[in-house]
């Protein structure tokens, strides 16, 4: 079947008569013109005259063009390679100084909460203007708003594989969006947690029983079949994403819940709450296994230490290897409205170490990626970089004009899979392994997401 059209052909065939005739082939300008049943006439003035000539020269000259621009991109390549940016950016001891790379303005009320995609040079922004808002944190470039709510987006998240992204509105919503499907959920005052398929005019497609009062954080468990909420309702719950069901409802703790957030293999959760105490459940039961008390005051936010934070925080507490050493969930930090960073051995119960020095509420806190330093966001409207292995405070960034409530460190697949295969959580904290890119956002009560590069 041929790829040209008609006219094409014709005037593929008379260039091919006219070079034939011209070269004195008349045996072959003859064959052809009968084969083709092209009715042509040699004129040294017509527009065939030379074109097939012309044609394969220009298919030359522009080969050998591809060819030098190749050469000269895999040249520039190389010479990017050995650039000190690009040399800082694989730097394992990176942490951000100022100024900013960028600063992103669009949001009309606080940021609240900033997630990266794991893919892509994405970062989600959620605000209490109702919105949030994509941006291309390479660039700096602003991408679209996701509009639709009528109160104040509490959190946000993309699962582990970049198909979805989640958010939450403060007595609102849930919201899972799509980076190429943008399938969407949300949940209302209507106490229903709804999902919408933008690429069907935003039908309804699923609901999900919601909260009883504000909706505090949302986070995708290992494995990205449920999802964990926490509310004001004092109620952490568990959703199956296919089926929409509530799978578990985990009550213990007297007040507000501020944060949840699984273990890297999905056993464990950890909360935080106004009950001012730190709490540690068996996310297959929801059974709460310890109960931490030494916070004075709201506790804003707990995370689980990575694996490559281990041998620092053993350092600092001269804590012995043990056969349990690599396993997740083994270390907790937690940060309050008290001023204070507290470390945990989140099997025990036991607090390791009490991080002072902020001079305001702490809001948000990340994990360096080569387990060496913990960073901090705080209302005092800094960063600080803690030494696991010493406990000290090693840098003090000032980041925003205002409250610092949210930060989060890039992340990145390093298999790049995008199937959307169902895993158990055991095998996803196998499968895909996540790689973190020198790369940090911070948002603020100042309205603008602030990207740190090197």
């Amino acid at each position: 079947m041929s790829l040209l059209s008609d006219r094409q052909k014709e005037d593929l065939h008379k260039s091919m008569l006219d070079y034939l005739y011209a070269n004195n082939f008349i045996a072959a300008f003859n064959a052809l013109k009968s084969d083709a049943g092209t009715q042509y006439t040699p004129d040294p003035k017509a527009k065939y005259a030379g074109l097939l000539e012309k044609k394969w020269t220009s298919v030359i000259r522009l080969q050998k063009k591809i060819m030098d621009l190749e050469n000269r991109n895999a040249a520039l390549q190389e010479e990017l390679s050995l650039s000190p940016a690009k040399r800082a950016a694989t730097q394992i001891d990176w942490v951000p100084r100022a100024p900013a790379a960028h600063v992103l303005t669009g949001h009309r009320s606080p940021v609240t909460r900033v997630a990266f995609h794991p893919q892509y040079s994405i970062i989600a922004s959620a605000s209490e203007d109702a919105t949030v808002k994509i941006w291309d944190w390479e660039t700096g470039e602003f991408e679209r708003t996701l509009k639709g709510h009528t109160k104040a987006v509490m959190d946000v998240e993309f699962d582990h594989k970049g198909h979805l992204l989640g958010l939450h509105l403060s007595r609102d919503s849930i919201e899972l969006l799509g980076r190429s499907i943008f399938p969407t959920v949300t949940c209302s005052s209507d106490l229903f947690i709804k999902i919408w398929d933008s690429q069907n005019e935003w039908k309804n497609i699923k609901t999900f029983p919601g909260h009883d009062h504000s909706v505090s954080a949302v986070r995708f468990m290992p494995g990205d079949q449920y999802i964990v909420s926490a509310s004001r309702d004092r109620t952490i719950r568990v959703f199956d994403i296919a089926s929409t069901h509530l799978v578990r409802t985990i009550s213990g703790h007297a007040e507000w819940v501020r944060c949840v957030v699984p273990s890297d293999d999905g056993k464990w959760l950890a909360s935080g709450s106004k009950d001012h105490t730190v709490r540690i459940w068996d996310a297959q039961t929801g059974e709460s296994k310890l109960e931490l008390r030494d916070h004075e005051n709201d506790v804003e936010v707990v995370t689980f230490a990575p694996v490559a934070a281990y041998a620092a925080i053993r350092e600092l507490t001269g804590t012995p290897n043990t056969d349990r050493a690599k396993r997740p969930g083994l270390y907790l930090a937690s940060g309050a409205r008290d001023k204070t960073i507290k470390l945990w051995d989140a099997q025990t119960g036991q607090m390791l170490r009490n991080l002072a020095g902020h001079d305001n509420w702490i809001r948000a806190l990340a994990f360096h990626p080569s387990g060496k330093y913990l960073l901090s966001a705080s209302d005092d409207k800094t960063i600080r970089i803690w030494e696991l292995s010493t406990g000290r405070c090693v840098k003090t960034v000032d980041a925003h004009n205002h409250f610092v409530t949210t930060l989060a460190w890039g992340r990145q697949m390093t298999s790049g899979g995008t199937t959307a295969t169902k895993v158990t959580a055991s095998e996803a904290s196998l499968a895909d392994p996540e790689k973190l890119m020198n790369v940090v956002a911070t948002g603020s009560v100042d309205q603008t997401v602030k990207i740190w590069l090197p």
